[in-house]
């Protein structure tokens, strides 16, 4: 392995411990880790925050360790973004995983071999281990490409990155000009994204991710998603910051194998009808949707 791996690290050493196993397996030779500082008026967090980084020191391949340690809490967003900043600040490229993301052994060669083959491709932004398609194979080849950039377990480039702009200066405008319209043709949805992008625009979401999808689009940027499931969310509970249930559908999805020779598309087209499923079970669940999803027996 070639590619340096960026590790983001908060307050739960268990499921750190867990992912930097999968880590340590792949010996990438640079490791960049990244920290968020306890929360004061949250008692032991502080331990647990320490915990976490003391694994770090368990490095025992050959491998660069570089460290972006906060003192203070900086919270979801300006945590995240600073030390991707940071990350990109330091390597062309890395392959991105956050504490609770793991990821199965051929998650790193697929990021490295798509980083290799998209790298000067402007229409790329991102290449995510996640599958959210509940088994439906969207065409006959290792991926495909779509709108969203899911981002538990992802890799990416300086070069797209550098769109990243956590204050979203040109909100405003754009959505003023009815951009969203561009993008969607159901105003559910638009009315959907207008109202999460409003509201971390405004601060009311702290998470930089909706951010990066904003830039992404900003870009007509599109992602590279596996067609099987290669990382799993292990940390759904009442230590998650964005991920409480333990009971929601994209919950310790189990983490497959991807198979190799990589079988790459002919051509670099969005498939809608798999974002359109993304779209209504992810980012907007009508009722009707949940109570069959429950029925089929997917939750």
């Amino acid at each position: 392995m070639k590619t340096p791996v960026a590790f983001l690290i908060f307050n739960r050493p268990d499921t750190t411990e867990k992912v930097f196993e999968a880590i340590r397996q792949a010996k990438p030779p640079k490791l960049l880790v990244v920290a968020d500082g306890p929360r004061p008026d949250r008692p032991g967090e502080a331990e647990k925050c320490q915990a976490a980084r003391e694994i770090i020191k368990q490095v025992d391949w050959d491998c660069e360790v570089l460290t972006n340690y906060s003192d203070v809490n900086l919270g979801c967003k300006k945590r995240v973004a600073s030390g991707l900043d940071w990350v990109f600040e330091n390597v062309e490229e890395a392959i991105i995983l956050e504490d609770d993301c793991l990821p199965h052994p051929t998650f790193f060669p697929f990021c490295e071999e798509l980083l290799d083959k998209y790298r000067d491709d402007n229409r790329i932004m991102t290449i995510s281990g996640d599958n959210f398609q509940f088994g439906k194979t969207r065409n006959k080849d290792s991926y495909y490409f779509s709108r969203y950039n899911h981002c538990w377990g992802w890799a990416s480039w300086r070069r797209a990155w550098q769109h990243y702009d956590i204050e979203m200066k040109n909100w405003e405008k754009v959505r003023d000009e009815g951009w969203l319209k561009d993008i969607f043709c159901d105003s559910s949805s638009v009315k959907y994204w207008e109202n999460i992008f409003q509201r971390t625009y405004e601060g009311k979401i702290d998470t930089w991710d909706y951010i990066w999808t904003y830039c992404c689009w900003l870009q007509n940027g599109l992602t590279i998603l596996p067609n099987v499931n290669l990382v799993s969310n292990i940390g759904f509970g009442n230590e998650g910051t964005h991920t409480k249930s333990k009971k929601n559908i994209f919950a310790n999805i189990p983490a497959e194998e991807m198979r190799f020779l990589l079988q790459h598309p002919s051509f670099v087209i969005r498939n809608e009808k798999a974002d359109s499923l993304t779209q209504r079970t992810l980012f907007y669940k009508p009722i009707i949707l949940i109570r069959l999803i429950k029925k089929l027996g997917i939750i």
